[in-house]
């Protein structure tokens, strides 16, 4: 209700296509700025009582815009301060939102719970336009606002009731919040499988955008409705949506993740043709129909492959990544088409943004999506705790590990290199700043292996995060050495109280 009435509110005040794109812009810019920084802190908090003041704050920003709509005090500017400081709040809340779903279902059904999650917002989404639609008439452009503001209290009364599962926390002090940040960084950087996520969402959502951004002109100006129509072509958006969620399983199985993005491209540029060419509403209602099904084709599955990458330590700052890749994606894009709209028009807008679509799919083709479905992410416990000699501060640091390998014969030496080399990049992503592998010139086949972490207690988490997906590998090592690696742990003696 709030998104339909904020589009068609802006519509009202001006007729400038950049400046109607910029409500979309608005509403998905703060969750580009802030979500790194809110998965950060979803990490390290308790996430449900950090829920509880982000809708909190939602309500309090809600029910003041609301009042200066009431008494007639919105321009175009304070229509899009508060829709940025609405989202702002949104944004803080949304990565841990995502974060809890694996909590309130078994890891087998989160593909199906995130499918269902994404059918939910979008029921919402299609009788929530609607009912604007059909309040404005009767009861004024503000009564939408009213709603939304007093709704919140019932997202803040879930959360005051719900009380999250019981589960082993480390007895390790949270992470400092910029060393969070940077860990989650380098995880991203360091995790295929996300990354692969992260570049596929790019490709779509940057031009699926166009459609999201124009709707409120292509209601008023080509199909030639008031606030009912534009409340139906996007409450249709979201009944397609909804029907799309019950066969995405099954093509899941059918034709793989992969391909049914793929297809889900090629039907919102379909789409976007459609919305480009409507002059009246059943044009516009088939345009809206492909866009709901193939908008939660390409959402659900793109969700779920960023969430099957990540373990529960990292899942706040991974999926905040992936949010931030997402809204990036959507805001930048918005703003170009809305300026591509205003200088062209609007049938050149929608096809370039089809076009540019239909020729992402090859271009990414390469990146695989759901390619961390099926490992173990749970953490494993088999890496013993290091041996000291003396007591070590959490603060003392660097730690530089070394890891000495004899591999057992010559047609290991291959196979163990490459093992090696994924073995790299589950040290930096559990935190290792750095990483080599050296062999020594005096006896061949023997290896010794380096990483550094910042401190003694960054590496004590080290620890904690390595899951079973990792100890398999670390098995299939140690098969091809002729013994047990030799591990030692060294602490910089570089500091003023010395060794």
């Amino acid at each position: 209700m709030y998104g339909a009435a904020a589009g068609w509110l802006m519509t009202s005040l001006t007729r400038d296509a950049f400046v109607v794109s910029l409500v979309q812009v608005a509403n998905t810019l703060p969750l580009f700025m802030f979500a790194l920084v809110a998965g950060a802190l979803s990490d390290i908090v308790d996430k449900r009582r950090f829920l509880i003041a982000g809708e909190v704050a939602t309500a309090v920003l809600s029910a003041i815009f609301a009042a200066l709509v009431w008494f007639n005090y919105v321009t175009p500017a304070s229509l899009l301060g508060f829709t940025f400081f609405i989202a702002i709040a949104g944004a803080f809340t949304a990565p841990a939102w995502q974060a809890v779903v694996p909590e309130l279902v078994p890891w087998k059904a989160l593909p199906a719970a995130i499918t269902a999650n994404s059918a939910g917002v979008n029921v919402s989404r299609a009788i929530g336009p609607a009912v604007a639609g059909a309040m404005v008439g009767p009861l004024g452009i503000a009564s939408p606002f009213v709603v939304n503001a007093v709704s919140n209290f019932g997202s803040i009364a879930s959360l005051v009731w719900w009380r999250e599962p019981k589960i082993t926390k480390t007895v390790l002090q949270a992470e400092p919040f910029g060393s969070a940040i940077r860990i989650g960084f380098r995880y991203a950087a360091n995790n295929p499988a996300l990354r692969g996520t992260l570049i596929r969402a790019v490709a779509f959502f940057l031009f699926a955008s166009a459609y999201w951004a124009l709707l409120p002109l292509v209601a008023r100006n080509r199909v030639g409705g008031g606030p009912e129509v534009y409340g139906l072509l996007l409450g249709t958006i979201g009944l397609g949506a909804v029907a799309g969620a019950f066969v995405i399983p099954s093509l899941k199985v059918r034709i793989g993740p992969d391909r049914l993005v793929a297809f889900a491209s090629v039907g919102t540029a379909v789409a976007l043709t459609l919305f480009g060419i409507a002059r009246d509403v059943p044009l516009g209602l088939l345009a809206s129909v492909i866009a709901g099904v193939s908008w939660i084709a390409a959402i659900a599955t793109i969700n779920v492959s960023a969430q099957v990458a990540l373990p529960d330590w990292v899942r706040g700052r991974g999926l905040a990544m992936y949010m931030t890749v997402l809204f990036g994606s959507i805001t930048l894009g918005s703003a170009v088409w809305g300026e591509i709209a205003a200088v062209t028009g609007l049938f050149a807008a929608h096809l370039a943004a089809a076009a540019g679509l239909l020729i992402a799919v090859p271009l990414t083709w390469k990146w695989k999506l759901q390619t961390g479905e099926g490992l173990d992410l749970t953490p494993s416990t088999q890496w013993p705790a290091p041996i000291l000699s003396r007591p070590v501060e959490g603060s003392d640091g660097p730690v530089l590990v070394t890891a000495e390998y004899l591999v057992a014969d010559d047609k290991a030496r291959k196979p163990f290199l490459a093992a090696m080399s994924r073995l790299q990049r589950e040290r930096l992503r559990d935190g290792a700043y750095s990483w080599g592998i050296f062999e020594d010139t005096a006896q061949r086949g023997r290896f010794l292996e380096t990483f550094l972490v910042e401190s003694w207690l960054e590496h004590l988490r080290q620890h904690e995060r390595v899951t079973g997906a990792d100890n398999v590998l670390q098995q299939s090592i140690y098969a091809l050495l002729e013994r047990q690696p030799v591990i030692t742990h060294f602490i910089s003696a570089d500091h003023p109280d010395g060794p």
